[in-house]
């Protein structure tokens, strides 16, 4: 599906407003309009063009059911990408436990590697291995804990954690995929990781 012509912020105000109160039509031409930003957006995630287009699927019929809760207080392609992320999270950790993947987060610990921000980062939990019960069980406790500690993020910052720590992206990168500015991407970044350490730390 190719970027379809643009249109002025006016008529595309109009296409949601008839879109809200029913019109497929309106809304196909929006979905046309934004469809390419959101696949790009999403395949920078999944890095799975196949996985994209179904997921971009399942991302536009969510935007179709609540359309009608958009109040037009930011741009209708800022509306959308949230919703994209959420999605493209979702699918990430349906496919495999990305949060084990050597999430790294903020620590007083003294060991670990200096991230792109200077700050002090550690590796979260690989396997062990499967010969020690013992080890094994613990493993699974500890990736259950990450995964507690990561549904309870905000979108905002799993999706930062994901565009970073999975995709490997720059900041620069994240701020384009996700439409904010650079200093942005870093503030939430170095929040999210805070946050998850302190969600870890808060868990029995």
């Amino acid at each position: 599906m190719s970027d379809a012509a643009e249109i002025t912020p006016e008529a595309e105000r109009e296409l949601v407003r008839r879109a809200q109160t029913g019109s497929e039509e309106a809304f196909g031409t929006l979905m046309r309009q934004h469809y390419e930003s959101v696949f790009r957006h999403v395949n920078a995630m999944l890095r799975d063009e196949h996985s994209a287009r179904d997921v971009c699927q399942e991302i536009w019929l969510t935007v179709w059911k609540n359309i009608a809760t958009f109040r037009g207080d930011a741009k209708f392609s800022t509306w959308i990408h949230p919703i994209a992320t959420r999605r493209a999270i979702d699918h990430l950790r349906g496919r495999k436990r990305w949060f084990s993947r050597f999430i790294p987060f903020l620590s007083d610990a003294s060991s670990g590697d200096a991230d792109e921000g200077g700050d002090r980062v550690v590796a979260a939990p690989d396997a062990v291995a499967a010969s020690d019960p013992r080890q094994d069980l613990e493993q699974r406790e500890r990736n259950l804990r990450f995964e507690r500690a990561i549904d309870s993020l905000p979108p905002k910052h799993r999706a930062v954690l994901a565009l970073r720590e999975i995709q490997g992206l720059s900041y620069d990168e994240i701020a384009e995929n996700l439409g904010v500015a650079r200093g942005t991407v870093m503030s939430r970044l170095f929040h999210a990781r805070r946050l998850l350490v302190k969600k870890l730390d808060d868990q029995p």
